[in-house]
């Protein structure tokens, strides 16, 4: 069941939260523990679900990260990924060097952010993009789950990417910042 929401508040100040405020909310239950939110400085946004077509490609992707990069490197899933005191967001696919302990991983310090958009694809290559390259992440994908086409993200700035381009499916992809990550969206044995 989505959680219910209203736009009543429309151009009123609202109540800004901090990632300590909603970990306190999961903890004694006002959230539960599986609702997909995220907060964007200080707002709590409601993602989409995800659609089939996005779990078969996410599962396909991360078997072949997982098989080309070398064990230098975390490649966490779906992982609450705090960017600032008021900012979360879960990627479908962070990576980052083995040496950044996970709890202290600030924005800039990963290499790379996957996301696949089956439902939520102007989002993600809107606002969502905005925030990795406002908080310094090199490399973003974001993988359209129906037409397979990529949308590469490089040169993170204030005001966003200032390198951007598109592959197609049977394209190569390779990762500017993570060594021995190239791949083709076509090998990865995907439903038609």
């Amino acid at each position: 069941m989505n959680a219910p929401v209203t736009l009543a508040a429309e151009g009123l100040p609202r109540r800004a939260f901090s990632v300590a405020d909603v970990e306190r909310m999961v903890e004694v239950g006002l959230l539960d523990p599986d609702e997909r939110i995220e907060l964007i400085g200080g707002e709590l946004v409601p993602m989409s679900p995800k659609g089939a077509q996005h779990e078969v490609l996410k599962n396909m992707l991360l078997a072949a990260i997982i098989r080309q990069i070398s064990t230098d490197w975390i490649t966490a899933v779906e992982t609450t990924y705090r960017l600032s005191t008021n900012t979360y967001l879960e990627p479908d696919i962070v990576i980052f060097p083995r040496d950044i302990k996970f709890s202290g991983l600030r924005g800039y310090e990963a290499e790379m952010v996957i996301e696949i958009a089956d439902t939520s694809l102007g989002y993600d290559l809107g606002r969502k993009a905005m925030l990795y390259a406002s908080f310094g992440i090199k490399e973003l994908w974001v993988i359209d789950a129906r037409t397979r086409l990529t949308t590469v993200h490089r040169e993170p700035a204030r005001n966003g990417y200032k390198n951007v381009f598109t592959r197609r499916e049977d394209d190569i992809l390779e990762a500017a910042f993570v060594p021995g990550l190239i791949l083709s969206l076509s090998t990865l044995d995907l439903p038609e």
